[in-house]
Parts: structure tokens; C-alpha cells; sequence
């Protein structure tokens, strides 16, 4: 199946799956494809990541840049159960999005996998895309479990 075949899919799919995440993707890199510009893709795709990750860094961070966060703010996150909570929880988060980054930089062909899965949570199980990161992060520790699951009793 050719390249182009395979992003029409996506974006049918990502429309079918109300994720214009996935549609928009996989219509920006058919226009890459169809205007013979794919002397961009591997630049693309080793630096499309760190892309994403700095812009999504920026819209986290804008509310200390519009001073909609202050230091009252910040003082009640680490001075209550659900502040420490919510810490707690983003520590734990970005521990496995790094886990999600590094299995994703050795085994890139999982991607596949992840997208598909991500689909198939969003389509039928009313869910939300976080992303490839999150869904590799998971896959990781999964994969730890799973081996040592089966190195126990195999």
C-alpha cells in the first residue's frame, strides 16, 4: 500500500474518530508528499517530536507567562493533599512519557501500533488522545511487565 493510500486512511479515520489531531498530521504530510517535498520528511520526523514537545511546553507554561498562575498558586499546590497529589502525579507522568520517548527512539515502527490503538480508545471507547508519548510510556512499562511476567513463569 502506498504512502499517500495509507495518510488518506488516517485522515478518513482521524474524521471518522473525531481526532483532528491525527487528520490534520496525516494532511500536512500528504501535501509533504503530493508537492515532492519529502526530502523534508526525515527532518520532519527526527525533529517533529521536540516540536511538539516545545510547543506543548509553551501552552503549559502561559499561565505563569500571563501571570494568571502567581506564587499564591503555587504556595497552595504544595501545601494541600490534592496540590501534592497532582505533583505527585506529573512527576510520575513525565517519568513515563521519557520511558515513551525512549522505547519510541529504539522501535520508531511501534508507532503504528500506537496510532491504531489510540484510534480504536478514541472510536469505540469514548476516549481521549495524550498522545504517542503517553501511549508509548504505558506500552514500556507493559512490555517490562509482560517480560517479567513471562521470565517468572516461561
Amino acid at each position: 500500500m502506498s504512502g499517500e493510500v495509507v495518510l488518506v486512511i488516517l485522515i478518513i479515520i482521524g474524521l471518522i474518530g473525531r481526532s483532528p489531531i491525527i487528520s490534520t498530521a496525516a494532511c500536512v504530510l500528504l501535501v509533504v508528499k503530493l508537492v515532492h517535498l519529502e526530502r523534508y520528511l526525515p527532518a520532519i520526523e527526527r525533529r517533529g517530536l521536540e516540536l511538539g514537545l516545545l510547543f506543548l511546553t509553551f501552552s503549559v507554561l502561559v499561565p505563569f507567562a500571563s501571570e494568571r498562575i502567581g506564587s499564591k498558586d503555587i504556595l497552595g499546590v504544595v501545601t494541600s493533599w490534592p496540590g501534592i497529589l497532582a505533583l505527585t502525579g506529573g512527576a510520575i507522568a513525565t517519568f513515563v512519557n521519557g520511558k515513551g520517548l525512549e522505547m519510541l527512539k529504539l522501535d520508531p515502527q511501534l508507532i503504528v501500533g500506537l496510532v491504531i490503538g489510540s484510534i480504536f480508545g478514541i472510536v469505540f471507547l469514548r476516549g481521549i488522545p495524550v498522545g504517542p508519548l503517553m501511549a508509548a510510556g504505558i506500552t514500556a512499562i507493559l512490555v517490562k511487565l509482560f517480560s517479567f511476567i513471562g521470565s517468572r513463569f516461561f
